[in-house]
């Protein structure tokens, strides 16, 4: 089971997130928090896997709360979720240790795949955001050359996958695109990263944009 832990100054976003993640088999909400000092107490008491954080709260928000979190031993994979659209806040959220940032209008039947990536160690962010951040960071000739040096390496079908993850679908996403079991998708996502020597699916998603196998929008 992976554990949850909501943090959100508005009960009525817990109450609706932990209806959604409840229909899951293989999730399991353990606690919620409503500002950011209570959000950190809660990681600590609880364990949780997953903290989903909202960041503009009363009190400690929940940027400050995941700079807390994650100097703790063994910190759980904290996704910022919010309704603020803005790069400040998605920069300033993974520079704090979250390995995501959501905006809240994600569609409901995503959020279940978005909290198991993040708990296999993988970074999430909104696709709307990746290609913005993307795009404000364009790379130059040696590293586009560098990257599709690496990108030529793959398989057609890894290279298939690395496309839909640029283009930030989910892996049950990819796998109906691909006509593929989610299963077999995390298998060729977990070898193309190893391939490409990226840590994580955003900086495989970079990389992608930087070999030019997604358009920059």
């Amino acid at each position: 089971m992976i554990r949850i832990l909501l943090v959100d100054d508005e009960r009525m976003v817990c109450a609706h997130l932990r209806a959604i993640l409840s229909r899951a088999d293989d999730l399991e909400v353990v606690g919620e928090a409503h500002d950011g000092a209570e959000a950190v107490e809660a990681v600590v008491r609880l364990a949780p896997d997953v903290v989903l954080m909202d960041i503009r709260m009363p009190g400690v928000d929940g940027l400050t709360a995941t700079e807390r979190a994650c100097e703790l031993p063994d910190p759980p994979k904290i996704i910022m979720l919010t309704t603020f659209d803005l790069d400040e806040y998605a920069v300033r959220a993974l520079r704090a240790g979250a390995v995501g940032f959501l905006l809240k209008d994600t569609d409901p039947e995503d959020l279940a795949d978005v909290v198991r990536v993040a708990a296999e160690g993988h970074a999430v962010i909104s696709p709307a955001l990746t290609r913005r951040l993307i795009s404000a960071f364009a790379p130059g000739e040696p590293a586009r050359r560098a990257a599709r040096a690496l990108v030529a390496e793959l398989t057609e079908r890894e290279t298939e996958v690395l496309t839909c993850l640029a283009q930030g679908l989910s892996n049950s996403q990819t796998g109906a695109r691909l006509f593929l079991s989610e299963t077999t998708v995390k298998g060729y996502v977990s070898r193309l990263l190893g391939k490409l020597g990226c840590a994580n699916r955003t900086q495989a998603a970079l990389l992608a944009y930087d070999a030019d196998l997604v358009t920059r929008t």
